[in-house]
């Protein structure tokens, strides 16, 4: 059945890296982790309700591994005195995501810190085939898909076809860039439906933890010029697979405040 979805996507003209890198980074579903380490993942699961509080009413925090792709597992770590998820990237693709169902109506700030020891050789966002980054924090929000170019209802049934799920309407990504400045918003060179804000760049804080509070209205407002929909999944991401570099990544503390709680 896999094989025949390959052939289908490759029948209809997609790059079936692209598409695949496109299911994660929108959130789509892909196969669950099935690391050995059964204790490890449990490990995770119960250091992330801790470390990362997110609204309540959602799912339980869940590893994703991709077809085709390597996975790195997250490991629950103490770093410099601080709880953290680490991620030993090589070649690989992590990611680490809750769903809410229904959506948060109303998402206001959200702090979040990270570190990590290398940026990936010759990564570049702007670039379709080297779209690798050492951390990112994804917002994923539903919205009104009729607004859809037609190119983009077909990356959504091809996501489908892929991976069980339509993508969702809009993808808001924090993102450590090589070499783009701080707080430039950067499209996906596949689909404008991802727009990445660059939190960090560059060399200068490698090796050190990095901390963050964002406005997640302002800045979905400043990257798509509308409003936000319903919030429908948060997750970490750390890929290195376009690339082949190798890294390590270390998420800490999260929080992200719903305001329509108690409406």
């Amino acid at each position: 059945m896999k094989q025949d979805v390959f052939l289908a996507a490759r029948r209809r003209g997609v790059r079936l890296g692209g598409a695949l890198g496109l299911a994660v980074c929108l959130g789509a579903c892909s196969v669950p982790q099935k690391d050995p380490a059964v204790g490890d993942e449990a490990d995770v699961r119960r250091a992330a309700q801790t470390l990362l509080l997110t609204p309540s009413g959602g799912g339980d925090w869940q590893t994703f591994q991709l077809p085709g792709k390597l996975f790195a597992p997250f490991r629950s770590v103490v770093r410099q005195g601080r709880p953290a998820l680490q991620v030993h990237a090589h070649r690989s693709v992590s990611v680490l995501r809750r769903q809410f169902q229904p959506g948060i109506a109303a998402v206001g700030t959200l702090d979040f810190s990270w570190k990590v020891d290398a940026l990936p050789e010759g990564a570049d966002l702007k670039d379709a085939g080297a779209t690798d980054a050492p951390a990112r924090i994804l917002l994923a929000f539903d919205g009104d898909r009729s607004r859809w170019n037609a190119r983009t209802h077909r990356l959504s049934e091809l996501s489908q076809l892929l991976t069980g799920e339509p993508l969702p309407y809009a993808t808001l990504s924090y993102v450590w860039s090589r070499d783009d400045p701080v707080d430039a918003v950067l499209p996906n060179p596949r689909t404008d439906r991802i727009r990445k804000v660059v939190v960090e760049s560059g060399e200068q804080h490698l090796g050190q933890w990095r901390e963050y509070r964002r406005d997640v209205r302002a800045d979905f407002i400043r990257a798509f010029g509308e409003e936000p929909g319903p919030l429908v999944a948060v997750a970490l991401m750390t890929d290195t697979d376009n690339t082949g570099s190798t890294l390590q990544a270390w998420y800490g503390a999260l929080r992200l405040v719903d305001l329509s709680a108690g409406r």
